[in-house]
């Protein structure tokens, strides 16, 4: 009976730490007296040209279009127009996928930790980043980080979690009157 109360603590205990590993943390920051709401028109800047070191990010034009057409949906929404000709922003995007580790300690009422485990899992955060076109200064940045949960490895739930990030990303950006 001590054992199966001892494993099912475990089990719990182990999919917390899971599941409290899978949450997505959002922020932002805005420039000091930058008025991110009188800006009307934004374009893309080109590409990061620096690896990142993982090939499934690297040179990913599903990736990248997925950002992308992401972050144009909810500019869109909010009354930005994408533009080549002379915009008031330009939009930027970093993303990059990490190994993590997260230890947790299921007997916690002594020093010493038998019951110890260690999770490694994919941790992955995406930036995004609006610059005046004309004094090339940064006026707002979002991003969001979080485990990958297996993501990486999918398309759809890729897709899915790219969808969420962006759209709480976005939801941080100071909306016109």
């Amino acid at each position: 009976m001590t054992l199966t109360r001892l494993t099912l603590a475990t089990l719990t205990l182990s999919t917390l730490t899971i599941t409290a590993c899978a949450t997505m943390q959002v922020n932002s920051y805005v420039e000091r007296g930058a008025d991110v709401t009188r800006y009307r028109t934004y374009e893309w800047a080109a590409p990061d040209t620096q690896a990142t070191g993982d090939p499934r990010l690297d040179n990913n034009e599903f990736f990248r279009g997925r950002i992308q057409s992401q972050v144009d949906r909810r500019l869109s929404g909010l009354g930005f127009e994408l533009t080549a000709a002379a915009p008031d922003l330009v939009v930027h995007y970093h993303a990059s996928v990490a190994q993590e580790v997260n230890a947790n300690a299921v007997d916690q009422l002594d020093t010493s930790c038998e019951d110890c485990e260690a999770f490694v899992y994919d941790a992955g955060t995406i930036v995004v980043d609006l610059v005046d076109a004309r004094t090339r200064r940064l006026v707002w940045r979002g991003w969001a980080e979080g485990s990958l949960d297996g993501a990486i490895d999918s398309q759809a739930a890729m897709e899915r979690q790219i969808d969420e990030a962006i759209t709480k990303i976005m939801e941080r950006l100071p909306r016109r009157l």
